[in-house]
């Protein structure tokens, strides 16, 4: 048996470094097929679902509530969460508008080389908003990187395009994909995946590994100052002032719209 077509071999620590190349060429092959080389990165929680959707589960649980006669402590904790949802609801909508919005300006542009793609982590949630803003509301292609998850953590969303939904294993070749490909970056509300995502991206932007004009935007205040107040890492002397400058706020799909697409045309002279 050749060594390549051992599955054994392939599937031991030995293989791990032909498993790791094999996460960096093959998505490298698909891509250039499809001539995917410009992408607007959107991160992003994976728990999140519509705001009609969170409405219509809040409205059951104050019914049932309401039936009970006699809410329990867990029913109360139920009903704040699914309050909060409905906020987080709202954040999915956007999240849909802004790729709808991007994706129509990008198909709009008269330089085809620079197409600026959708792609997000390809899960449920946020990342759902982004593909289905891009590909159903929007009518262009889209991409999902995923990750080999439990099941029941995240499932890939049926929004991605047909041979542009990649599935890693290695948390560190999905990101080089997102980094590498990326002319802009927005970050929606999300967990301790986002955290990761937004912080690795703004340290590689402020040790200056990444070389190249990034935008990135950092959306929904409200939320993102309850979670890491900034401006108190540059009073503690952990930052500097300047490094505030590497994300920009956004609290609506045409404010972010706006900043993204005159940073995009100037930077690419669009």
């Amino acid at each position: 048996m050749k060594a390549y077509e051992n599955q054994e071999f392939l599937s031991s620590s030995d293989g791990r470094i032909l498993r790791v190349l094999g996460e960096f060429l093959e998505p490298r092959r698909r891509l250039r097929k499809h001539n995917i080389q410009d992408t607007i990165v959107f991160f992003g929680s994976a728990r999140p679902i519509s705001s009609s959707s969170a409405k219509e589960n809040l409205a059951k649980i104050k019914q049932r509530i309401a039936a009970s006669g006699h809410p329990t402590k867990k029913m109360e904790q139920e009903l704040i969460r699914a309050e909060k949802f409905v906020e987080l609801g709202h954040y999915y909508d956007d999240a849909v508008q802004l790729a709808t919005m991007m994706t129509h300006w990008s198909k709009g542009l008269k330089n085809r080389s620079k197409r600026f793609i959708v792609c997000s982590g390809g899960g449920p949630g946020m990342m759902e908003a982004a593909n289905r803003g891009a590909s159903k509301e929007g009518k262009g292609l889209t991409v999902g990187f995923t990750i080999s998850m439990p099941a029941a953590l995240e499932q890939p969303n049926p929004y991605i395009s047909p041979d542009l939904a990649f599935d890693f294993h290695y948390f560190f070749m999905r990101k080089y994909w997102f980094a590498y490909l990326a002319k802009a970056l927005v970050i929606f509300p999300g967990g301790f995946g986002t955290l990761d995502e937004l912080m690795e991206i703004l340290t590689l932007m402020q040790t200056k590994k990444i070389k190249k004009p990034l935008p990135v935007v950092v959306y929904g205040r409200k939320y993102w100052d309850e979670v890491i107040h900034f401006e108190s890492l540059v009073e503690w002397g952990t930052i500097s002032a300047k490094d505030l400058k590497l994300f920009r706020y956004c609290d609506t799909p045409q404010e972010a719209f706006d900043y993204l697409t005159s940073e995009l045309r100037r930077i690419h002279h669009l």
